[in-house]
């Protein structure tokens, strides 16, 4: 089947195509595509294929570093000291497992389907090219958004871990309006410098994302053998403040849903694997293991620093801004800048595999002609989508000094959310290699509703 004559081919052809909008949005918007389709002539858009060098264990790692970033040292202390107190452990299991059951329906749609189009794709094969492009636009600007924030964050982490302020790694523009005029230098660089890692090879990034999440994972279990060494298990019933209600479950099983509803945030990040499935050798035993592998670890690495904060403070007096870092403060200040560098290395390896999905994301919606052909590109030497990471990454650096400063951090968390949520639903189309409960994607829609109220 012959592709289409693209809309951004001329000038001329895309103000023809903006006159057609009407007629062409008709009939774009419910046409849906097939598998065959996406494997193969709207695949070759891209000129090159892209290497098959990835292998469960690289999914898993890549999972792992998507995920953990420096939020969970965050939303840990904030969850456990407003909703769940010392059952925050449960509301990790509790959010852990509504994460499990969207990683099958992830994994489900990878095996069928391996391409690097992710949400994108599954969706334009089951809801069509409008669903699709509302889900590719919002899973856009939730990356975009959300690595600006995390570039950002690493400097306050990596300057916490060294003992240098802050404002020694920015500098003012006087040009620039009062309050939005701080620019990020160390933020500028560990985006460029990702940006370039991303573009040279995903056989590198690989390795150098397993090298980092390594690191990260040491400094956690060390984080959690110190709240274990340090810790009283009486912190688990027994608050400081009389006042405040004891036991286990001091606000009851609603605070535990409440709990599990604000960490569940903490898993974000999985979805990318799923965009790597177009560089996996063995596609049907190394995308289950890789993905579900990931949420499972993950989720033991949550519960356990859950239980290690719940032992070294009763849950009245964590601190909701920095928890970990608050409880080994004094004597053990210098657990305090253990925690930074563990954190900064988790915001690398976050922002290391979101820019990779991203511009997977970016390389198959050119293929689709929604955005100019050029973004679809996959270079013939390094085998990467080099034009969709290069723009991401100038792109990056545009939002990282310029439109975070005035960006909550939580709004994209919310907005990506939406546009993902919506793969979950699954259309039995036709058989499948891998073969899940049916059952399994409602059950995801009914916990995660079930989360929401009680948000």
């Amino acid at each position: 089947m012959e592709s289409p004559p693209s809309s951004f081919s001329t000038f001329r052809s895309y103000l023809r195509a903006l006159a057609q909008t009407p007629s062409r949005f008709a009939h774009r918007a419910p046409s849906v595509s097939s598998s065959y389709e996406e494997l193969s002539w709207v695949k070759s858009r891209s000129g090159s294929n892209m290497h098959k060098s990835l292998r469960w264990y690289d999914l898993i790692g890549l999972g792992i570093g998507g995920m953990v970033g420096a939020g969970v040292f965050v939303t840990t202390g904030r969850a456990s000291r407003l909703y769940a107190g010392p059952a925050i452990l449960i509301s990790y299991a509790i959010a852990g497992l509504c994460a499990l059951l969207s990683a099958f329906c992830y994994t489900e749609f990878a095996v069928h389907m391996p391409v690097a189009g992710g949400a994108f794709s599954y969706l334009r094969i089951t809801f069509g090219e409008f669903a699709a492009f509302l889900t590719g636009a919002n899973l856009i600007m939730e990356y975009v958004m959300s690595n600006a924030a995390v570039a950002r964050g690493f400097t306050s982490y990596l300057s916490a871990a060294i003992g240098i302020p802050t404002a020694k790694w920015r500098f003012t523009a006087a040009a620039l309006p009062k309050g939005f005029n701080e620019i990020d230098l160390l933020a500028v660089a560990v985006v460029l410098t990702v940006t370039l890692i991303i573009c040279y090879s995903t056989r590198e990034s690989s390795i150098l994302n397993m090298i980092l999440t390594t690191l990260h994972i040491l400094f956690i279990i060390f984080v959690v053998l110190m709240g274990f060494w340090k810790g009283d298990w009486n912190n688990f019933t027994r608050p400081m403040n009389p006042n405040s209600p004891s036991g286990f479950f001091p606000y009851g099983p609603s605070g535990v849903f409440n709990g599990a509803a604000m960490v569940y945030f903490s898993y974000i990040g999985y979805d990318a694997v799923s965009t790597m499935a177009e560089e996996v050798r063995y596609p049907i035993k190394d995308i289950p293991i890789g993905v579900t592998g990931s949420v499972v670890i993950v989720t033991i690495l949550y519960c356990l620093m859950a239980a290690s904060m719940s032992m070294l403070l009763p849950y009245d007096m964590i601190d909701v801004e920095a928890p970990f870092a608050a409880a080994f403060s004094g004597r053990w200040e210098w657990v305090s800048k253990v925690i930074g560098v563990g954190a900064s290395f988790g915001i690398s390896t976050s922002l290391l595999v979101a820019m990779l999905g991203q511009a997977r994301y970016m390389c198959v919606i050119g293929r689709s002609s929604v955005v100019p052909a050029w973004f679809a590109r996959v270079h013939s030497k390094t085998s990467t989508p080099l034009n969709a990471s290069a723009f991401l990454g100038t792109y990056f650096f545009l939002f990282t000094e310029y439109i975070f400063l005035f960006i909550r951090a939580l709004l994209p968390m919310r907005e990506g959310s939406l546009g993902s949520m919506c793969i979950f639903i699954d259309f039995r189309v036709r058989p499948r290699p891998l073969q899940l409960n049916p059952l399994e994607p409602f059950l995801l829609m009914l916990a995660l509703f079930f989360l929401r109220r009680n948000d």
